[in-house]
C-alpha cells in the first residue's frame, strides 16, 4: 500500500507592511532615493481599528515596487517616534523621501486612493531630489 502525501502550498502571503520603532525608524526613512510611506496609529482608536486591514492591503498591492516602502508605527509602544515626527492625531499618514517628511496624505481611505497618492508624491519627490543632486 503506498499513501501519497501531497503538500500543496498554500498562499499565505502576509504583506509587506514593516513595523518601525525607535530603533528602527531614523534609518529606514533616511534609505536613498526610497519613499516610505508610513502609518501612525494607536491601538485603541477607534478610527484607527476601522481601517481594518487597508494597511495590509496596500502594502500587497505596492509588492514590487522598489522604491516604495509601506510602514507602520504603534505611538502606543513607540512615542518617541511619534513626539518626533509631531503627531497629533490617529490615524496619520505621512510620506517621506530620503529621510524628509513629504506629506500628510488626507483623501480617501481605499488603497487605490492611497496608492495613487503615494506614487505620484514620490515621483514628485524622485524629480525634486535629482535636481537637488545636479544644484550640488
Amino acid at each position: 500500500m503506498i499513501i501519497l502525501l501531497l503538500f500543496i502550498p498554500i498562499e499565505l502571503v502576509k504583506a509587506e507592511v514593516i513595523t518601525l520603532t525607535p530603533e528602527t525608524f531614523s534609518d529606514k526613512i533616511k534609505e536613498k532615493d526610497t519613499a516610505w510611506f508610513v502609518k501612525f496609529c494607536v491601538p485603541w482608536c477607534k478610527h484607527c481599528k476601522k481601517l481594518g486591514n487597508l494597511w495590509e492591503e496596500l502594502g500587497k498591492a505596492m509588492e514590487g515596487d522598489d522604491e516604495i516602502e509601506i510602514g507602520e508605527v504603534d505611538c502606543g509602544t513607540s512615542r518617541a517616534v511619534c513626539t518626533k515626527v509631531e503627531i497629533h492625531s490617529y490615524p496619520t499618514f505621512m510620506l517621506f523621501y530620503n529621510g524628509e517628511e513629504v506629506s500628510k496624505y488626507k483623501g480617501k481611505r481605499d488603497v487605490e486612493s492611497l496608492k495613487a497618492f503615494v506614487i505620484e508624491e514620490t515621483e514628485k519627490a524622485a524629480e525634486k531630489s535629482q535636481l537637488e543632486d545636479k544644484e550640488l
